[in-house]
């Protein structure tokens, strides 16, 4: 069961035990899409653990060309 960890601002630190299927119950706590959960625990997990890449991944970007300099006169 998670542990939600709060401050008030009269009363101090204190601490809610709930089951996960009461989280929605929880003020300010919601669920996030999966893309977004991944990227945060990925992000958390990095800050810790450092992943080394040992090759590259994804697409390669798209070859640009690079705009022609002021001084060339085209035709």
């Amino acid at each position: 069961m998670p542990i939600y960890a709060f401050i008030c601002k009269s009363c101090g630190p204190f601490d809610i035990v709930r089951p996960v299927a009461q989280a929605s119950e929880a003020p300010g706590l919601a669920l996030l899409a999966r893309p977004m959960r991944r990227v945060l625990d990925l992000e958390e997990k990095s800050a810790h653990e450092p992943d080394v890449a040992t090759k590259k991944r994804g697409r390669p970007l798209p070859h640009r060309h690079a705009p022609t300099p002021p001084w060339v006169l085209e035709h």
